[in-house]
């Protein structure tokens, strides 16, 4: 494909109820969705997966889209021919901007598939049409009000809780949360770097609830303090906000720090970088999963076929479209059903969108030649 036009499309949507962690509570999402267009009439979308602010990562959504007009698409436009797995190539002198590298990569991912009549099922050879769903729970006022979220949860399907946590709501909320839902469901926490190494004895206590992992308890950046948690630790550590590409993968792992690797594409520069982890991990034997940023369904329907590849053999945080949304902006929205969502096959990534609640939602779009 010749890159031709960029759209930048700024949504808002409201979620169906505030979501809390560490770094702060949401209500609604500011997001940032791309259109690449082919000067062959190829298109497809991409979905960015910053904040509006930058707390869990340096990338926020304004930042995002002056990088993208500034200096990827520019690039983009004087390289010629190119395909999906070329961008990550052309775009490397740029430092980091891994979220608005993955964005623009997975619209002109879905524009070549669509071209080509094929989805990204197909094109990641997977096997599975159906993974394991697992529910991410936000910190509420109360035990009392998440154990009511996390017993509708149950209700409804999900193979797996995940518990947002940080200091003073930890080991009691974790403790009722395994009661009420029994010792044979998976259960994990996600502290989002809320805890340092003199945290290591405290997080320790979390070992009795036989937990799935406990993720990204310490900064980013201080991979050091959970080798040294790992050392100390029954519960498996796995990271998150730590995991920006496939070196810092590997880094992480020999140096102990990782027993299980959380993998979101629009933190490591795309779908196609996700799958190089993907790789790297399962010729180690370490486990890997499907994070989620509370994605529309245009990132959900993709996050279900990298799901499916065979490594990601814990659930992952693909949960149904209405966990956060109360109409997303695809025609056939994510849905659980016995603890596990389809992977959709439908040409390009795997969606269809609501074209009147695109419109809906829109509040600002741009053209870039």
């Amino acid at each position: 494909m010749r890159a031709g036009r960029l759209e930048l499309r700024r949504v808002r949507m409201d979620l169906v109820s505030p979501f809390r962690t560490s770094f702060g509570s949401q209500t609604d999402r500011d997001i940032l969705l791309v259109r690449f267009e082919g000067v062959d009439g190829e298109s497809g979308w991409g979905e960015c997966v910053a904040l509006s602010e930058p707390v869990y990562s340096a990338e926020f959504v304004d930042g995002v889209e002056l990088v993208l007009e500034h200096h990827i698409w520019p690039r983009l436009r004087a390289a010629g021919d190119i395909s999906a797995a070329d961008i990550a190539e052309i775009l490397e002198p740029l430092r980091g901007h891994p979220m608005a590298k993955a964005a623009v990569e997975m619209a002109a991912l879905d524009a070549e598939l669509r071209a080509n009549d094929t989805d990204l099922r197909s094109y990641f050879g997977v096997t599975r049409d159906r993974v394991p769903s697992g529910v991410s729970v936000g910190i509420h006022p109360t035990i009392d009000d998440l154990l009511s979220a996390v017993e509708g949860y149950v209700r409804d399907g999900y193979a797996r809780i995940k518990l947002k946590i940080e200091p003073d709501w930890d080991i009691e909320p974790v403790r009722e949360v395994r009661a009420l839902i029994g010792p044979d469901m998976g259960l994990q926490v996600d502290a989002n770097t809320a805890y340092g190494r003199d945290d290591i004895d405290h997080l320790c206590q979390l070992d009795e609830f036989d937990l799935l992992l406990i993720e990204q308890p310490m900064a980013e950046e201080d991979i050091i303090g959970h080798a040294r948690l790992a050392a100390a630790s029954s519960t498996p550590v796995c990271l998150d906000e730590s995991i920006v590409s496939a070196q810092t993968t590997r880094d992480a792992i020999e140096l102990g720090a990782a027993e299980v690797i959380n993998i979101k594409p629009g933190r490591v520069g795309g779908y196609l970088e996700a799958r190089r982890i993907h790789d790297y991990c399962l010729d180690l034997g370490v486990p890997v999963w499907c994070g989620g940023m509370l994605e529309t369904g245009i990132g959900r329907a993709a996050n279900a076929a990298l799901a499916a590849l065979d490594g990601f053999t814990l659930p992952g945080d693909i949960s149904a479209s209405a966990r956060f949304w109360s109409r997303d902006i695809v025609l056939d929205p994510i849905t659980v059903e016995e603890g596990s969502v389809a992977v959709p096959d439908a040409p390009g990534l795997g969606y269809d969108l609501d074209l009147d609640e695109l419109e809906r939602v829109t509040y600002r779009t741009r053209l870039l030649d």
